[in-house]
């Protein structure tokens, strides 16, 4: 069996940026260390310097780390308290999420004015097919460089961008070239580029699965292609057998596809020490039911189906569930379910996490609405949406619906009862 090797170097000439892109339509560009980046593009004066963006209590944990900070080991993911004993010289600061967004707005502009075939997968990467873009911009490895010199003129950030036959091959192309690179993986060469690699370098392949296949001697995407599919459908499954075996071999037929239906939307925060008070808690269902209530109606979207996640101080994690007779997209059904479902949890100890998600979604339009017994012909959707017509002409500044619903609820609590 082969030796694991690692990507190719990006000064590799059969996979530099002049490599032939020929059958290449597939780019996938992925933006370098990009809230560290939209920190420092805000701050010049920590350019050159250890940033590590994330949570920045006891529980945090590392969303973003610059480049500088990665070579003392930070990565994402990693607990805020280990990033510090790593690199204690470092800017540590909290995520500014409208500025991510905002740049990862104008980013997906600069790929749509080259193509229309867009598919994010997140604020800071995505797949584009440029087939049809060459009439204008020219071959897949000149979109690629233009895409990049676009974004680091007009955005003051750097991406990096793998072009390939296929998706997945793009998107190993795009990780070996970071930081602010490009690679091309021929189509003649993909064989070549995948079969070096390590077995977990596939999609799917996880710690577990890849430990499994070590085991039996397959240290390498090659080795896994030429492994008997018999040993390979005992070792791992045979749905996950015939995934990794079309890996393996180069082939990989899904399409970019610019609208992905989402099939569940929510939210969830980490406190920064471990509460038990319950009008905390509260508060915090409330900001997050608006989180996900909001991204509903920006989607067109209902769901049936209220989920409750809750992370106990011991780590213990805890999850309840209600569906509903009618989909909402409605902040004040999904808090009110969502603290009912809490309320009926009662913990008894210290929580560390909450997260609300609502599931079991369909389009708004094609989902009869059904007006609950006793409740007024307009209400609480309709001032939901107002507070989100409001907030997208002036910002999230403004009132909004958990500001709405707190401040009712306030009303009710401090109102005297009738005798």
């Amino acid at each position: 069996m082969g030796r694991s090797q690692s990507l190719p170097r990006g000064g590799d000439p059969r996979f530099g940026p002049d490599a032939d892109d020929t059958d290449c339509p597939i780019l996938h560009v992925d933006m370098d260390a990009f809230f560290a980046s939209v920190e420092v593009r805000s701050r010049p004066e920590l350019r050159g310097r250890p940033v590590v963006v994330g949570g920045v209590g006891p529980h945090g944990v590392v969303s973003s780390a610059s480049y500088p900070a990665r070579r003392y080991g930070v990565r994402s993911a990693m607990p805020t308290a280990r990033a510090r004993s790593l690199c204690p010289h470092a800017v540590f600061l909290p995520p500014d999420f409208p500025a991510y967004s905002a740049a990862s707005r104008a980013v997906m502009r600069i790929f749509r004015d080259v193509t229309p075939l867009v598919e994010p997968l997140s604020l800071d990467e995505a797949f584009l097919d440029v087939a049809g873009a060459r009439r204008l911009f020219g071959r897949p490895a000149e979109i690629a460089r233009l895409i990049r010199a676009r974004v680091a003129e007009e955005q003051g950030l750097t991406c990096s961008v793998g072009v390939a036959p296929t998706k997945f091959v793009a998107k190993l192309g795009s990780t070996r070239a970071k930081p602010d690179g490009m690679l091309v993986v021929p189509a003649a060469r993909v064989l070549e580029f995948l079969h070096p690699l390590p077995v977990d370098a596939l999609w799917g392949v996880g710690e577990r699965s890849a430990a499994t296949l070590r085991r039996l001697g397959l240290a390498t995407i090659g080795d896994l292609a030429e492994a008997p599919a018999g040993m390979l459908r005992r070792a791992v499954g045979e749905a996950a057998a015939a995934h990794l075996r079309e890996l393996a071999h180069g082939r990989d037929p899904r399409r970019v596809s610019p609208e992905q239906v989402e099939k569940s939307i929510g939210a969830e925060v980490t406190f920064d020490t471990d509460v038990d008070d319950p009008e905390r808690i509260r508060l915090a269902l409330l900001a997050l039911a608006e989180k996900a209530g909001g991204r509903l109606r920006r989607a067109g979207q209902v769901g049936r189906t209220v989920a409750l996640k809750v992370r106990l101080a011991d780590f213990t994690l805890v999850s309840r569930s209600r569906t509903l007779g009618v989909p909402t997209d409605v902040t004040r059904e999904i808090f009110d379910t969502v603290w009912a479902l809490y309320t009926a949890l009662d913990p008894g100890q210290l929580v560390r996490l909450v997260g609300v998600r609502v599931e079991g979604l369909s389009a708004a339009e094609a989902t009869p609405r059904q007006l609950a017994l006793g409740a007024p012909e307009h209400g609480w959707r309709e001032a939901e949406a107002a507070a989100d017509a409001a907030a997208a002409r002036f910002g999230r500044s403004v009132i909004g619906p958990a500001s709405l619903l707190e401040g009712r609820d306030r009303r009710q609590r401090e109102k005297p009862s009738q005798p």
